[in-house]
């Protein structure tokens, strides 16, 4: 028998074919070490925000979101889009 112990049907070719079938996927693990999903999902945002900003024509000094803000804030203050380094 090539299934896993846990599959309900037995039937499968290769241990494999019985982990496609189930599905089974890797979960997020060492969250105490700061892998988790939620720092992924805070990185994503700042990416993200980052990106429209640069649509915009807006240069941050960095991708972190503070420096983001504070370069969306300043475009918005002098109408024309902050360049951060020039």
């Amino acid at each position: 028998m090539a299934c896993r112990t846990g599959c309900p049907t037995g039937d499968h070719a290769t241990w494999g074919e019985c982990a496609r079938a189930a599905n089974v996927r890797v979960a997020w693990a060492a969250s105490a070490k700061g892998f988790d999903l939620t720092a992924e999902k805070k990185a994503d945002r700042e990416l993200d925000a980052y990106a429209d900003a640069r649509r915009q024509g807006i240069q941050p000094a960095g991708t972190r979101m503070a420096q983001v803000e504070a370069a969306v804030r300043v475009s918005d203050a002098t109408g024309s889009a902050f360049q951060a380094g020039v």
